[in-house]
């Protein structure tokens, strides 16, 4: 047997072909890294220590996207759109190794490169070598230095590149942060810090989590934080007692469960509706609630797919129909309290879908505000007098958030705010109301909006 006969080329790692294949995915498909990089890892049965490698290198490929492209571009001729996609995205991978990982500059290279001749052939993969050994030249910091913008000159530009975000979405921030480009840097920094895994007790104790191993939440009084490992292996998780639900989440849906309802001596409080329910995690907090008062939820969603996400999470505490919010089936006044977590563009929940921010665009926004209209106003219709109504969303910006309240209720003389603060467990720095906006580097949480609204008439 001669030596070429007893060569073998050695097979990528399984771990680097995950995450390129979660990131081809996303790519193609548009999927969703939280969903699809676990099923992948499942599917590939990597242990722990490649299952972190694995969602390290894909999660921060996909956060430092902007950053990395930067780099990438001033060690090549060639323009990013010359770049095949898959191309693209191994010297991507290879520079999140190179750059912010502990991961020796010859093993990034070398295993990146095999990778790439695995993958996309030998021809394409002596790019990716060349490419990424002129990466390999400096640190991550130097490199900010020649490739951001100065900050003098372009102080959104230079965030951008160096935080590695869309500069629209930076402009969003700064603009809902009243102009400070120093509070700004701070939400930038945290959307790229990796989110704690937060459990949320529907029909268990917080207690029975932490005897599991979870320790108290900061501000929920549902909340217990996961250290690590997979939740989902946790009997109460299993069975659907608890879930996985971000602080904020748990806030602004609590919030509504608690403020104080108006007309004779409160009102029955029997009738909850959560108006866009799927995937259902506020729905079955909610519906856990409604039950434990005596109540009933309702919770409405329009796709059917995302319909049975949510009978599965609530199980037996609400009644789940496939509907249109905008076209209610209910008659008006029916209910006490009223859900309206509205369809958005998620700029809110960036630390934990990386990929959004790449893919959500400045036109999302004028496509998403008429529904986001009419479900606030479909939900006013459907709050009783005296009742109360929460609009929710997952995104700081301002097209999403107050001009949506604002406009709504400038045509309605049968509303009036209330201020939520209060009902937000004692968190700090939530600014004059009535509404509220959380955010990741002020409280830890998604960067969720509540308005809480009251039928007057």
């Amino acid at each position: 047997m001669t030596p070429a006969q007893r060569y073998r080329r050695p097979r990528p790692d399984a771990a680097r072909r995950t995450a390129f294949d979660l990131l081809r995915a996303v790519d193609e498909r548009d999927a969703y890294a939280n969903l699809a990089l676990p099923a992948l890892i499942r599917e590939r049965r990597l242990d722990g220590r490649d299952a972190a490698f694995a969602t390290e290198l894909a999660y921060g490929t996909l956060r430092g996207r902007g950053s990395y492209d930067a780099v990438i571009g001033a060690c090549t001729d060639r323009s990013l759109d010359a770049i095949d996609p898959p191309v693209l995205d191994l010297i991507r991978m290879g520079a999140h190794q190179l750059l912010a990982m502990r991961t020796p500059s010859h093993a990034a290279v070398g295993a990146t490169v095999e990778l790439a001749r695995a993958a996309v052939g030998d021809g394409r993969a002596k790019f990716v070598n060349a490419v990424l050994r002129r990466v390999a030249e400096r640190g991550l910091d130097a490199w900010l230095a020649l490739v951001a913008p100065p900050y003098a000159a372009d102080p959104v530009g230079h965030l951008s590149v160096v935080h590695s975000h869309p500069r629209w979405v930076v402009d969003a921030f700064r603009d809902a942060l009243g102009g400070s480009l120093e509070e700004t840097a701070a939400m930038l920094a945290a959307d790229n810090e990796r989110p704690v895994v937060t459990l949320v007790a529907r029909r268990c104790s917080v207690g029975e989590l932490i005897e599991l191993g979870a320790e108290p939440g900061r501000w929920s009084r549902f909340a217990a934080r996961w250290p690590g490992g997979d939740p989902s292996a946790l009997a109460p998780v299993r069975d659907g007692r608890a879930g996985v639900q971000d602080e904020g989440s748990q806030l602004v849906a609590t919030a509504l469960a608690d403020a104080a309802l108006d007309g004779v001596d409160g009102g029955p409080d029997r009738r909850w509706l959560d108006l866009c329910a799927g995937p259902g995690g506020k729905a079955a907090l909610l519906g856990a609630l409604a039950v434990a008062r005596g109540g009933a939820l309702l919770a409405v969603e329009r796709q059917p797919h995302r319909a049975t996400l949510v009978a599965k999470a609530a199980g037996r505490t609400a009644a789940v129909v496939v509907a249109d919010g905008l076209h209610p089936a209910w008659a008006a006044g029916s209910f006490d309290r009223v859900l309206a977590d509205v369809p958005c563009t998620g700029l809110g929940a960036l630390r934990r879908r990386p990929e959004s921010r790449w893919r959500r665009k400045p036109s999302d926004l004028a496509r998403l505000a008429p529904l986001q209209r009419g479900l606030l106003a479909s939900a006013l219709d459907a709050a009783r007098p005296g009742g109360l109504v929460a609009y929710v969303t997952c995104s700081p910006h301002l097209a999403e958030t107050t001009f949506v309240v604002a406009d709504v209720l400038a045509g309605r003389d049968d509303v009036e705010r209330v201020d939520a603060r209060p009902l937000l467990g004692g968190l700090p720095d939530l600014g004059p109301g009535p509404d509220v906006q959380l955010w990741p580097h002020r409280h830890g949480t998604d960067a969720m909006y509540l308005a809480l609204l009251r039928r007057s008439g």
